[in-house]
């Protein structure tokens, strides 16, 4: 294979990997359409994703109501919603 084709080759490949991405991505969000992300309302381990450093995804949250982990829940409801610290948060909490 000469460079031509290794360029081009790679092109396609980074290509297919971005469009990949993005498709993935759209039906991510068709699937949460109606919904976000509320901070500080979980459970530990019940927990929807990201719940900070030293966590991976899902059910990581170590304590109750931690505040860097999220659910998601009916958009419009996350701030109502009550728990023994205060109400649900759109944002990430200082709360460990």
């Amino acid at each position: 294979m000469n460079l031509r084709n290794a360029h081009a080759a790679l092109a396609v490949s980074l290509a297919t990997v971005l469009l990949a991405s993005q498709a993935l991505s759209a039906a991510e969000d068709g699937v949460n359409a109606g919904k976000e992300k509320c901070y500080g309302i979980s459970l530990a381990g019940q927990n929807d994703c990201a719940a900070g450093a030293g966590t991976s995804c899902a059910g990581s949250a170590k304590i109750d109501y931690q505040g860097n982990a999220w659910k998601l829940v009916p958009t419009g409801t996350c701030t109502h919603i009550e728990t023994p610290h205060g109400l649900g948060s759109l944002m990430p909490l200082s709360r460990l």
